[in-house]
This record gives C-alpha cells, structure tokens and sequence, in this order.
C-alpha cells in the first residue's frame, strides 16, 4: 500500500489527509504544534464520515484508520512515496522546511507544497533533491475542490512532475499542469483579476456588494461549475471560439484599454468596498458559514460525480 507524509496538519494538510486516506492510501501526519496534532485525527475522521453522507467516501472507518499522526517530520516521511508540506505560507519556513524534507525522505519521493503564492525555485534551488521538489497548489478546501495546480522549477525534472500528476489523478485530484513558473499560478491570478474589477464596480457605485454576488452566484458561477471560460464563450456564438471573438473583440478592446489600476486595493478604497459589504462575521460565525460552503460542495461533488457515471 502507498504512503503518504502530511507535513502541517492545519486546515489543508488535515484536508490532504482525507484525500489520500480515501484512496486508499496510508498518511502519516505530523504538525509541529502539538494542539494540531492532537485535534487532527478527529477532525479527518469527521470529514470523511460527513462526505460518506453523500456517497464520496465508501468506508470512512476504514479510511480513517490508515491515519496516523506521528511525532515527528521524519516519521511522517519516512518510507513515504509522495510528501505534501503545509506549513506556514513565508519563504523563510518553506526553505527551512524544504531542507528537512530533502534530507530526511526517500530519494525517490516527490516533495509538493501547498504554496499558494511562493513559486519553487524560491525555496529548492540549494537542495540536492531538488530536481523532485515542486508546488501542488490546492484549492480550499481541496478534499471538496478537486484542481489542484502543479507547478515545477526550473530544475523539477519532467518525470517528477509526471509522477506528480499522475499520483494527484489517480487519488482523485484534478491536476493542471502549470508549465512554467508564474506569480500567483493560474487559479490565484485569475480569482484576483475577477476581483479587482468587482472590488472597481462597487467602488466606483455601479452595483452593491450583494447583487455583484448575485451576478456570479446566480450567473457566471453556474456555468463555471460544469463549464471553464474556453467552453463557456465556445456556446456563446454559433461559430465556436473564433465565432465569439470576431463578434465582441471591439467591446474586449474598449475594456482592456481601461482597466482597473492598482489603486483599487489601496487602503481607502478597498475599505469602501468592505463598508459597503456592511458585514463583520465573528470567528466563530466564519467557522459556521464554512460547514455551510462545506456542505453545499459536497452536494455538488456529488451531483457532478453522478452526472460523469451517466455519460461514461
């Protein structure tokens, strides 16, 4: 049986815990606060039983019980074929941490980090390993939001990063391959892009905060569930993707040549947008809308999960 290492057992590492267990595989989590240790296996065993409910998991139980948390970073690699680190999102820990792992897995194991916005070569260029070293950015929560976005240095070695993708495939993950590094990756640069302009059009007194959301959740979110841009614009004109561009290229032009500025996340008027939003939710009020987002994921997981099987 494969072996996963789990390296921070905060929220995401929980997360890559409940995935690899429910493939089957063996995960060893180590987290250096002990109070994250000592929640973690609780808190993995309730979210594979809460997906169980909607048919995502098959034996929660049983997964459950191929965690284990260790108390230390070399028992958690030890053996393991794929390591997952993460740990705090600064370069200084990442380098720090990156160094620990290469010295102490197998030779032959893949290195990934969950980095949200820390390119690789940043924190591997000085390790001998760091030819297996690269990043797989994972969306929140990524035991429900399945892409995972994998990213290599300079110096990743193709077969590394297909291993990757292959191991992130074949435990459930929908794996993109980033082919060279970018600020942000992909995910994060296109979520930004999408909020400048939102955070502008509230701003600047077009629209509320609420019917912005509306415009997404109730509109281009629909789509975007089942469908990306390129697909969505490909039933947009009878012609497909040329079709659609011939036709509303003059309007693109007119928009791109007034784009949002930086200013827009400056203090005054990010707070803008944020006064108008009108909302200051509790921790604990955060916590609780997150089960809610949880829950709703999971459905659609499910129902997508459903839809794949009828037309297979």
């Amino acid at each position: 049986m494969a072996t996963a290492g789990i390296v921070g057992a905060g929220l995401i590492g929980r997360a890559w815990a409940h995935v690899f267990a429910r493939a089957g595989w063996d995960v060893r989590v180590w987290d250096p606060v002990a109070a994250q240790r000592d929640a973690a296996i609780e808190l993995i065993a309730r979210s594979l039983h809460e997906l169980a409910r909607h048919g995502l998991v098959e034996d929660p139980t049983a997964a459950a019980k191929r965690v284990r948390i260790v108390p230390s970073l070399e028992e958690a690699v030890a053996g393991a074929e794929y390591v997952q680190e993460s740990g705090p999102e600064t370069l200084e820990a990442k380098r720090e941490i990156f160094a620990r792992l290469d010295a102490e897995a197998a030779p032959n194991a893949i290195l990934a980090s969950s980095t949200s916005a820390l390119v690789p070569s940043l924190f591997t260029e000085a390790l001998a390993g760091r030819a297996r070293c690269l990043v797989a950015h994972p969306v929140n929560p990524p035991h429900l939001v399945p892409v995972v976005e994998v990213c290599g240095a300079p110096w990743t070695s193709p077969e590394s990063k297909a291993r990757a993708l292959k191991t992130l495939r074949a435990v459930g993950q929908v794996p993109i391959d980033v082919k060279r590094e970018v600020d942000g990756f992909i995910l994060n640069r296109l979520q930004v892009a999408l909020l400048t302009e939102a955070f502008r059009l509230v701003q600047e007194g077009y629209v509320s905060p609420e019917d912005l959301d509306h415009t997404i959740a109730d509109g281009l979110g629909l789509r975007w569930s089942f469908m990306g841009p390129f697909e969505t614009i490909e039933l947009n004109a009878p012609g497909g993707v040329a079709d659609y561009c011939r036709r509303y290229t003059p309007w693109f032009r007119r928009y791109v040549a007034d784009l949002p500025a930086p200013s827009v996340w400056d203090d005054g008027q990010w707070q803008r947008a944020a006064e108008a939003w009108g909302r200051h939710p509790t921790p604990h009020e955060v916590a609780q809308k997150s089960l809610w987002r949880d829950e709703r994921l999971a459905a659609l997981a499910a129902h997508k999960r459903m839809q794949k099987r009828r037309t297979d």
